[in-house]
């Protein structure tokens, strides 16, 4: 029984200060006055009556009702119910004490008086109860009779009301009345486990809407703020309530308030979650809380903030939930759609809907928690049950570990109180309780079938309602009621004050007669709680996947078996599929299973290699298992990482849990409790089983035996027995129990202690960077080598002292153990004394362990290891350093299919295992492939460290049995990518140390940091300051200097005075030092008088010029007499070029080289002005002079902007009058002017009419034919069948008609440059016929950038015409490469290779790029070659001009097509102008940010592509231009470092390459290093280079006929990449021995060659190279001294040569043309059937006429006839003679000597004979294969008389002897001979 009510309080208005409307609330009564003992008065009740705050109304408001809900701190719930009216507050006036009633008869008379004021009065009922029913009539009736006057004592009712007392549950019915003539009826609840809700959880729904309760819903289980707005206060009660109802059946233990007065709104901003409901006025204030849920209860929303994520049900129950809620709520939605919708539908009434809705959630709970008691641990039985919940098993069980809600629900407040009031296994059980355990499989039955859900709902709403109104007919309440309107009533006294004494008595006559009456004892049914089916019973429904799972399980269990059964072999083959069969659940648990059956006695002793496979298996089995361990596999393993071990040596056993220690389960506390507390449950359960088995041996057999009961039903029959026990019997049960807790205490700790101390306790790694058991940064990996204890060393070995090693090692664990030992006693109630002796047991038994750790450790050392390949060290170049040893990697194949299988279906070279290694100049991985198939291939991939572009952090799985470990990717423009996993072995810090390795050696410092430098040095230069590197190179320069300038006075005519050699700075500032401009001003006076340019030099400056002169830019001057220094004196002054050295000192241009070409007629101070008008200062000067029509190449920068010209002149320029500026663009025009001066048929011309000096000239040189390059796509033009040529001139057939203004000329060429082929070009991309037939053609083209050029205007007057273009700038080159590189090397395969490959390379744009570029250097040589000159003024002349002037100058001039060209071409115009290498290839740190842009390798790309077209124009071989790009980026030479000469001067390097080289090993200079190679061997040389005199070519330039270099896509993964030659060279030989090992196995000719594996050319190569390789061999065999290939070469062609002129036929242009076809393209596809000889191997003799004589057929000179074709493919055996004569033959047995006509054929091997010289029929064919030795022979019987006896040899194959016999000695030699060599060939 319970008091329906504790306390009456009148709380009453507190005028606070005078004046302020607000006040505050104060308790003028309250009955009765002293706190009940069980129940003391709760504060603060003044503050809830008036949550808004006590304020005075202007008017009378009707009375209010509402409940608040107080919490104490026991956390019980006070309902307190407030009704409030208003009265009228005393006026303000003074008086003198009036009678009240005086006082209001006054006011109405007085006009003066304020507005009558009305404060609020509030009676409050406080009860622990919650019937609001009940509390609004009783406290309803107490106003109404104060209100109506009722004859009626207050204190009576009041005194009835709180002594009324009720029972608190069972359904019971009480009427209870109050003195008043009243009647009310209480029903109380059935079961008081099931909330209350009436209607309140329906109403909620209808202001809210399905969607957001849920959310509200989710959000309250998740432990989020809540805040319920509305303007009504008992709505606010309502919601709450409602809310707490869905929850059951958990229940919600933070701060739950459903209203919140406004003093207390701070506490909304606690950091626990909270229900809270606040007055909708005080909205705003709400606005700021960033955490908390928002429900606005009046205008229906929810609103969650955005930095809340609330987590909803798992799907499939949010589904199912909303479509119950809305079956319920709204059932017409179903038939919504009918046509005859039925009519009687209707929503049940308000209070059973709310029922319903309940109901649903009811189910849900039961869905969630279905199986929940499967997973409790009761650890303690007496004297209190202990219950614990195993969360990461349910989790696990029912499959949902990824699910957010289940796991933050499990891990709630409120599920812990569900586990402590539900977990009891004995105890009395309600609705829910009945749901989870019999229902769960009906729901399952009946999901998705919605009558059924709706019934099975409705039957369960039905139960609710019942609990809530048991007696549906309940008799009438009958309470008076106030009548209406009565609060507005003028008159109204104030509530009188109550007599404390007559209430009090009555409540003390109360409590007497309760003191009498007997206790009512309400018999409580307790019973045991039913469990329910089974988890797994319950999932059972994906039968397929264990279908398909039982063949893997298979799998599992035979491996096991052979492995026991020692079957190695057998085991290793089943051994992959284990591993990939353990990522399935399934699979592991078989794996623990089938291992218990292998352990007898808690002991298995294996050899080492069983040890092995079954430590493989575990690590992989515990490597998918989370820190949770939520399907118990690490608890399964548990016991068996105690059992499994081998012996090491006698007495040393090493356990299994040493070699599986490095998972994060282990150090997860968790864990170890769950596990804990589930083996006490055992042995608890076992302790009462051994029990009752004494006492019911009899009845237990009968019983069979499926009586195996479970820890919760032994512990429910227990308790249910525990009162009828005597005293001692339950102090021996809770002694039993508590010792057992203990023991497995003990037992822990031992346990723990095996898996946190690791093998080598002297570096802990695991502990370490676990940072006390902290998941996420346990090292990630785990041993699978035998010695698990090889652990990479780590890296922290600042501390040198072991043992403090060791010793911070067991603290750690001792303390992680004593952690969880404090808490798991502490728990399960173990006595303080035993706690302490766990404490002091604890490192005792961890320092024994480590103990035995060092043993086992010592010995384990001492095993070989096996399975982990031996790491390969790689070769290094003379002068290369490791700088990390080392690590141990997968190489994992990235999009490139072919190493990994690919496409062709070649054998998985990747991935490979092996060790990455860090040199000075490369990162190279080498090691062999993890597939056993091709296991003994060797995997080599390697960049230089400068040509890394990107490197990036990424996880990879490297092999199906382990770990995803962290890997990088390393991307280098050399088009490799290495994208490795580093080994679990490999420490991450080792990794980082790696990256910050090769961070600092990628960005060195300074260009002296990068390894062309450091080669060959020891360390310590390398670190000397810069300072001390500078001087010493200083000092020896100004000594030459002064030593040349004192040689040279002599010579000289000026300067007396003498020289003191500039310093450093001066010489290295943009400013000349002032005595350079006097000499710059009196060389002008020089050059007027007769003196010649020599004279400007300064003797000091004789020194650097001579040097100058060596450099390359002057040996091409002079060949194409631009003009010399030394001939100087007696040149004409006619010439009209000179070399100016007004840069010699670079302090006009620093990027440009010290010698320059210019105009005769332009003094060295003009040079200098002009030079400000460009950028850089990159004036132009003449780069090449075309040698027929004398026509001038030139670059420059592009101009300067005007503004920015303004700044470097004179601060007026926009001014009117003849500025600076003006002088300066006239000068630049007399410059120019000066060019075209100086071109020859400007001369005869006299200037305009420029075409009469030209046609002639191309005319006469038009006999010689276009020449053809090899057709890619176009098809070729015919040629005239009688030979004639069209003339080559492109202005050959111009009429001169009236000529077109020059700038539509300029228009059309700029816009078709563009891109916009006005005129449509041809179909070759060079520029149509059309477009150039202008009468007029200026005489120097300007070709600039668009952008520069909009503001110079067409000048008619001019002789030059300006061609703008528009031209890609280098951010677009750096961009596209990147596609490219991307494209060609992609990261990781695409799903569709062959599109995905083509679409990236077009989305590149690089052949776009490249097309561009050919297309304007097609354009610049057809204008140098009609005669007009070009300069190419583009960007700051660096990057795109350097490219087009150098394509230009190779399509021109044949001599660059040379290997010595090219070198000077590159030299002059990429070295010495000043492209930026430096800058481009972002070799030091400071370019780091600028990235890698490929200007010069575009440019080779483009030499590449007219290659292609041309194979017989270019001396060097496409091997050539792939060294280059190789190794221009590489920094192995010095020769591309840095952006200018001045920059190679200033660092010392430009000239120290004569003489001043230490080791010849070290080569600083990559063109030494190539003349070097190419004299040992033809790499580079190109056997087809056969070329025409003064050949100009033109190359098709669409993107249809260019082709991606195959440069972007090889690999040789048997050698790395094949440019670093000596490292390439050093592996063949080893291939060779290991064969001639195995001569046992049948060895077999044939070659397998791999894409993407083999060198090709170097496995097989080509037949001339193979030819020369053999001759080298032949020449060592013998001893001679070998000839250099390249004379070899050179003979043999001449000898052709002879051969050919012999035969008559008239001397060809080239070797190839002895066919008479002088004019023909001369492509590929022509060779075979014009070449005049049948034999192949004329191609591959490139060029070169027939290998063999040619058939003396007599046919003399001319072209020869068809049928002399075809003859030549009748096979007459004549055609291959190697060697032929006459010889005597014995015939076979008893036959006679006859003579006949023998011929050796080395190409068909064999020696065929002819019965004569002219006969054609073969008698016989002695087979070169078959021949087994040849010796000399002696004379037989009929043997020729005559014939010298030494003259007889004898001829042995493997058939018969045959008998030989020459005219005479010196013949028989050479036959014998010649039969030698053909046999020493085979």
């Amino acid at each position: 029984m319970a008091r329906l009510a504790d306390y009456f309080v009148l709380v009453g208005f507190d005028p606070g200060k005078r004046g302020s409307g607000d006040g505050q609330g104060q308790i003028l009564q309250r009955f009765p006055e002293k706190d009940w003992e069980d129940n003391p008065f709760p504060q603060g009740i003044e503050l809830f009556c008036q949550p808004s705050g006590w304020q005075l109304f202007t008017e009378r408001n009707p009375p209010t009702f509402f409940v608040a809900v107080l919490t104490d701190i026991n956390s019980e719930r006070h309902y307190c119910a407030c009704f409030t009216f208003w009265e009228a507050v005393e006026s303000a006036q003074p008086q003198s004490h009036p009678r009240n009633g005086e006082e209001e008869e006054e006011e109405p008379s007085s006009p003066v008086q304020p507005a009558q004021l009305f404060a609020p009065k509030s009676l409050v009922l406080v009860s622990r109860l919650d019937h609001a029913e009940v509390f609004r009539n009783s406290l309803g009736l107490i106003y109404t009779i104060y209100v109506d006057g009722l004859s009626v004592s207050l204190e009576n009712v009041i005194g009835n009301l709180l002594t009324c007392t009720i029972p608190i549950t069972g359904g019971a019915q009480r009427t209870i009345s109050l003195g008043a003539g009243d009647r009310q009826v209480i029903q109380t609840p059935i079961n008081d486990s099931l909330p209350v809700s009436s209607c309140s959880v329906a109403l909620l729904f209808r202001q809210l809407g399905i969607t957001n309760v849920l959310y509200l819903f989710c959000a309250a289980l998740t432990e989020h703020k809540i805040l319920f707005l509305s303007s009504s206060y008992q709505r606010l009660t309502d919601a709450c309530r409602a809310l707490l109802a869905l929850m059951f059946p958990l229940k919600y233990s933070f701060t739950y308030v459903p209203i919140l007065p406004a003093q207390l709104l701070e506490v909304l901003s606690t950091p626990t979650p909270f229900i809270i409901g606040v007055h909708s006025i005080f909205q705003s204030e709400t606005q700021e809380l960033l955490d908390v849920v928002i429900a606005d209860l009046d205008g229906g929303t929810v609103t969650v903030p955005e930095c809340v994520h609330i987590s909803l049900l798992p799907e499939p129950l949010l589904q199912q939930t909303r479509e119950a809620l809305s079956m319920v709520l709204d059932p017409e939605l179903e038939v919504a759609d009918l046509a005859f919708p039925p009519s009687t539908i209707s929503a049940s009434s308000l209070k059973m809907q709310d029922k319903e809705i309940r109901a649903v959630f009811l189910r849900l709970f039961a869905q969630l928690l279905q199986g929940y008691r499967w997973c409790l641990h009761i650890i303690r039985i007496h004297p209190e049950p202990v219950i614990r919940f195993h969360k990461a098993a349910f989790l696990g069980q029912r499959g949902l570990t990824e699910d957010d809600f289940l796991t933050k629900v499990l891990e709630g407040m409120a599920f812990a109180g569900f586990v402590t009031e539900r977990g009891a296994p004995y105890r009395s059980i309600d609705l829910f309780d009945e749901l989870v355990a019999y229902e769960v499989k009906r729901m399952r039955a009946e999901e998705g079938n919605k009558q059924k859900i709706l019934r099975h709902i409705k039957e369960l709403a039905e139960k609710l309602y019942k609990n809530e109104n048991p007696y549906p007919a309940v008799t009438m309440h009958k309470v008076q009621k106030p009548t209406e309107g009565c609060h507005l009533r003028l008159h109204q006294k104030p509530f009188p004050r109550l007599d404390e004494g007559t209430v009090q008595w009555i409540i003390d006559q109360a409590t007497a007669k309760l003191q009498t009456a007997p206790p009512a004892v309400k018999a409580e049914k307790k019973c045991m709680v039913p469990s329910g089916p089974p988890i797994a019973a319950i999932m059972e429904r994906n039968g397929n996947a264990l279908a398909n799972s039982a063949r893997r399980l298979e799998v599992v269990r035979n491996c096991i078996s052979y492995v026991f059964e020692n079957k190695m072999l057998e085991a290793k083959k089943l051994f992959p599929a284990v591993l990939r069969a353990m990522k399935g659940r399934a699979a592991r648990h078989c794996l623990t299973q089938e291992l218990n059956l292998h352990v007898q006695q808690n002991r298995a002793v294996l050899d080492h290699q069983q040890f092995d496979f079954i430590i493989r298996m575990m690590n992989c089995c515990l490597q998918d298992c989370t820190a949770m361990d939520e399907h118990g596999i690490a608890a399964a393993l548990l016991p068996l990482v105690t059992a499994f071990c081998r012996k090491l040596s006698p007495g040393i056993t090493q356990f299994a849990y040493s070699c599986v220690q490095e998972h994060v389960v282990w150090t997860n506390i968790q864990f170890w409790e769950a596990m804990f507390y589930c083996d006490v449950q055992n042995h608890i359960r076992a302790l009462y089983l051994d029990n009752n088995e004494e006492n019911h041996t009899d009845e237990e057999s009968t019983e069979g035996p499926q009586e195996a009961r479970s820890a919760l039903e032994i512990a429910s029959e227990q308790l249910r027995l525990w009162p009828t026990m005597s005293r001692e019997k339950q102090q021996e049960l809770i002694q039993k129990e508590e010792s057992t807790v203990f023991s497995q205490a003990i037992h822990y700790a031992n346990r723990m202690s095996y898996l946190l101390l690791p093998l080598d306790t002297s570096k802990n790694r695991l502990l370490r960077s676990s940072g006390l058991g902290d998941v996420e940064s346990v090292s990630n990996s785990f041993v699978t080598n035998s010695i698990a204890g090889s652990v990479a060393e780590s890296y922290d070995t600042e501390s040198g002292f072991e043992d403090a090693e060791s010793s911070d090692v067991a603290n750690y664990v001792v303390r992680f153990i004593n952690r969880f030992v404090d808490k798991v006693c502490t728990e399960s109630g173990v006595t303080n004394e035993h706690l302490k002796g766990l404490h002091v047991m604890i490192p005792d038994i961890v320092q024994m362990h480590i103990e035995t750790l060092d043993a086992v450790h010592r010995e384990s050392k001492r095993l070989p290891p096996i399975q982990k390949p031996k790491l390969l060290r790689p070769n290094l170049l003379v002068g290369e350093e490791c700088v990390m040893e080392g690590l141990r990697v997968y190489l994992m194949p990235d999009g490139r299919e072919e190493a990994a299988g690919g496409n062709i279906g070649g054998p998985p070279l990747l991935p490979a295992e092996g060790a990455i290694f860090l040199t000075t100049y490369r990162i190279i991985f080498k090691g062999t492939p993890t597939d056993p198939l091709v296991g003994e291939q060797v995997v080599i991939r390697s960049f230089p460290i400068a040509s890394l572009t990107k490197e990036k952090k990424i996880n990879i799985q490297a092999q199906v049995d382990q770990f995803i470990q962290e890997g990088l990717q390393l991307r280098s423009c050399t088009f490799q990518l290495l994208k490795i996993a580093f080994d679990e072995e490999v420490a991450s810090d080792s990794a980082e140390v790696f990256r910050k390795h090769l961070h600092k050696l990628r960005y060195p410092q300074h260009v002296r940091g990068t390894f062309a430098f450091t080669v060959g040095q020891s360390p310590k230069q390398a670190m000397q300051p810069k300072a001390k590197e500078k001087n010493p190179s200083l000092r020896t320069l100004s000594k030459n200097l002064v030593k040349n300038a004192k040689k040279t006075i002599g010579r000289q005519y000026v300067t007396r005075k003498k020289y003191t050699p500039p310093t450093w700075e001066q010489r290295s500032s943009q400013h000349f030092p002032e005595d350079n401009e006097d000499e710059i001003s009196v060389s002008e006076e020089m050059d007027r008088s007769t003196l010649t340019p020599t004279t400007t030099i300064k003797p000091s400056d004789k020194m650097t010029i001579n040097h100058l002169v060596e450099r390359a830019c002057c040996r091409d001057y002079q060949r194409m007499g631009l003009g010399t220094l030394s001939s100087s004196l007696t040149r004409s002054k006619n010439e009209p070029f000179r070399i100016s050295t007004v840069n010699r000192m670079y302090a006009i241009c620093r990027s440009y080289p010290g010698l320059l070409i210019v105009p005769q007629s332009i003094q060295d101070n003009t040079i200098q002005r002009i030079s400000r008008c460009y950028r850089q200062n990159r004036f132009p000067v003449v780069c090449w002079r075309n040698s027929r029509t004398k026509a001038v190449l030139l670059r420059s920068g592009g101009l300067h902007g005007k503004g920015v010209v303004g700044l470097f002149k004179s601060q007026n320029a926009p001014t009117a009058g003849p500025s600076q500026t003006d002088s300066t663009s006239l000068e630049q025009e007399k410059y120019l002017q000066a060019v075209i001066n100086s071109m020859p048929h400007y001369a005869d011309a006299s200037g305009r009419n420029t075409l009469s000096g030209f046609t002639s000239a191309h005319m006469s040189s038009s006999g010689l034919g276009h020449r053809a390059r090899v057709i890619t796509l176009s098809t070729p033009k015919c040629v005239s069948p009688k030979g004639r040529e069209t003339p080559r001139g492109k202005w050959g057939s111009i009429r001169a008609s009236g000529r077109m203004s020059s700038y539509a000329l300029n228009m059309e060429i700029g816009s078709r440059l563009a891109g916009k082929d006005l005129l449509g070009a041809q179909h070759n991309g060079t520029p149509s016929e059309a477009s150039f037939l202008r009468q007029h053609r200026a005489s120097l083209y300007i070709i600039g950038d668009k952008s520069q050029l909009k503001g110079v205007k067409p000048d008619p007057l001019q002789h030059w015409e300006v061609v703008p273009i528009e031209v890609f700038d280098v951010r677009q080159v750096k961009a596209s490469f990147k596609k490219l590189m991307k494209a060609c090397v992609p990261g990781c395969p695409s799903t569709d290779p062959s599109v995905a490959y083509l679409r990236s390379l077009e989305e590149s744009e690089w052949l776009s790029q490249i097309h561009k570029i050919l297309q304007i250097s097609v354009l610049v040589v057809e204008l140098l070659d009609t005669g007009s000159s070009v300069l190419v003024s583009l960007e700051d002349g660096w990057d795109i001009t350097t490219q087009v002037v150098s394509l230009v100058q190779l399509l021109s001039d044949p001599y660059y097509r040379t290997l010595e060209g090219f070198r000077l071409l590159v030299e002059k115009e990429w070295l010495s102008f000043g492209h930026r290498f430096s800058h481009r290839g972002a070799q030091t740190l400071a370019g780091q940010s600028s990235g890698f842009a490929p200007i010069f390798l575009q440019f080779l790309d483009c030499v590449h592509q007219i290659h292609l077209q041309f194979p017989m124009e270019f001396e060097f071989s496409q091997y050539y231009l792939k060294f280059l790009s190789y190794h221009y980026i590489s920094n192995r030479f010095r020769t591309f470092l840095l952006d200018s000469d001045y920059e190679r001067i200033e660092l010392g390097l430009l000239y120290e390459e004569k003489g001043e080289r230490k080791s010849q090993q070290v080569y600083k200079s990559i063109w030494d290093y190539i003349d070097r190679l190419n004299k040992k061997a033809p790499i580079f040389f190109n056997y087809m280079y056969a070329p025409e005199d003064g050949e100009v070519l033109r190359p098709y330039s669409n993107i249809s006929n260019l082709k991606v270099w195959d440069y972007y896509t090889e690999e040789t993964l048997s050698e790395g990449p094949s440019y670093d030659w000596e490292l390439a060279q050093g592996q063949p030989e080893h291939v060779e021995e290991a064969d001639r090992q195995d001569t046992s196995a049948p060895q077999t000719k044939r070659k397998i060659i791999w894409p993407c594996y083999d060198n090709r050319s170097r496995v097989e190569p080509d037949a001339i190279s193979k030819l020369l390789e053999e001759l080298h061999n032949l020449e060592m065999e013998l001893g001679q001294v070998p000839e250099r290939w390249k004379d070899t070469w050179d003979k043999v062609k001449a000898s052709q040569r002879t051969e050919v002129r012999q035969e008559g036929s008239r001397t060809p242009s080239s070797l190839l043309m002895s066919s008479g076809l002088s004019h023909h393209r001369r492509s590929l596809g022509v060779y075979l059937q014009e070449s005049g000889v049948g034999s192949t191997l004329n191609l591959s003799l490139d060029s070169d006429t027939s290998s063999t004589s040619t058939p003396s057929s007599g046919k003399q000179g001319g072209r020869k006839s068809t049928s002399t074709l075809y003859s030549q493919f009748q096979m007459s055996e004549s055609e291959n003679r190697s060697y032929e004569g006459s010889l005597y033959k014995k015939g076979a047995f008893m036959k006679p000597w006859k003579p006949r006509w023998f011929v050796l054929d080395k190409t068909k091997h064999q020696l065929r004979y002819y019965d004569s010289r002219m006969d054609t029929e073969c008698k016989g064919v002695i087979d070169l294969a078959e021949v087994e030795s040849i010796t000399p022979g002696t004379p037989t019987m009929g043997a020729p008389k005559t014939v010298d006896e030494k003259a007889f040899f004898d001829l042995k194959t493997t058939k018969r002897v045959y008998n030989f016999c020459a005219q005479d000695v010196q013949l028989a030699q050479q036959w014998i001979d010649r039969i030698q060599s053909c046999l020493s060939d085979a």
